[in-house]
């Protein structure tokens, strides 16, 4: 699958793209059958463990998984997925022949249920020598607005990192302010995927309607980027290189780095969804292409209610 001028051109000036039909209907069909065992499974849990992270309410009645942690390690399934032919041939179009993959998740709305996400940049979580990071979300059912598809603010990867901070703590969310009036959604039919670039700013709503919205995260980067933040060891760092060789020293380009500080006590920036949000109402009317009014006082209505941070603490 090449990707055309104008879509590599998009990317690079809008900061993401949808992608279609990346994953065949038996693929699909596979990541449904197996994503459903896990929530089956974790019906058995009452905490967050190693594996499941949890939604208020949840029960063995009624299963209320938020995220599956590093799914690739889960079953060979999610593994396929990560290391997906047709899949690396786009990123090495936008990465470079060496592709390296960062971590995973799988993240879960259950029916008009779903948490939200709150406005952040990937980067702040995991900064790197140069930006050529992304983030690759699979699609698996198919997300639209009402369901909590994927939000995004196009061009917002060419400004500087927003501020992730609140009283000196790292919080993993930024202002929402003026960001739901420029946003638009990722719709995606299953098997479709989106990439988008790490500083983009981007959210989800709650899932408002009848529906699933289960989405496979995978972040990657060039092999010559090189973290700032949370390095390990040399040989778990190449064994996460999907395609391409290792290269002995990392390629330098001015972007902004903020080094995320120690989170607030009590709040988990890997989940970000704590808040309080408002009652779910319906957002079938939104579907439309574009980001219509109904879906912007939707995302207003869910975002505007995030804790605002405070000033930087450091940069």
């Amino acid at each position: 699958m090449t990707l055309s001028g104008e879509q590599l051109n998009e990317y690079q000036s809008r900061g993401y793209l949808a992608v279609r039909n990346v994953f065949t209907p038996d693929e699909v069909r596979e990541l449904q059958a197996v994503t459903d065992e896990f929530v089956e499974q974790s019906r058995h849990v009452t905490e967050h463990t190693e594996v499941f992270d949890l939604e208020p309410g949840h029960s063995f009645e009624e299963p209320r998984l938020r995220r599956l942690k590093k799914p690739h390690m889960r079953h060979p399934a999610y593994d396929r997925a990560l290391r997906n032919e047709t899949l690396l041939h786009v990123l090495r179009q936008l990465l470079g022949d060496g592709v390296r993959f960062l971590n995973t998740k799988l993240n879960l709305k259950s029916p008009e249920f779903g948490s939200p996400v709150e406005w952040h940049q990937d980067w702040a979580f995991y900064p790197h020598t140069n930006d050529d990071v992304l983030a690759v979300g699979i699609a698996i059912d198919d997300m639209r607005v009402e369901n909590g598809c994927l939000m995004v603010v196009p061009g917002s990867h060419r400004s500087p990192v927003r501020d992730h901070h609140q009283d000196g703590y790292f919080v993993g969310a930024v202002d929402p302010d003026g960001l739901t009036e420029s946003a638009v959604p990722i719709e995606l039919s299953a098997g479709d995927v989106s990439i988008h670039h790490a500083r983009l700013l981007h959210g989800s709503a709650p899932n408002r309607s009848t529906r699933p919205r289960r989405f496979l995260l995978f972040e990657y980067a060039a092999a010559d980027a090189w973290p700032l933040v949370n390095f390990t060891d040399w040989a778990e760092f190449n064994s996460r290189l999907l395609c391409g060789v290792p290269v002995s020293s990392p390629r330098l380009t001015p972007v902004p780095v903020r080094i995320p500080l120690p989170a607030i006590p009590g709040r988990d920036p890997s989940t970000r969804c704590r808040a309080p949000w408002p009652a779910a109402r319906s957002t079938t009317e939104a579907r439309a292409p574009g980001l219509g009014q109904a879906a912007n006082s939707a995302m207003a209505a869910s975002f505007q209610v995030m804790p605002r941070p405070g000033p930087v603490a450091v940069t």
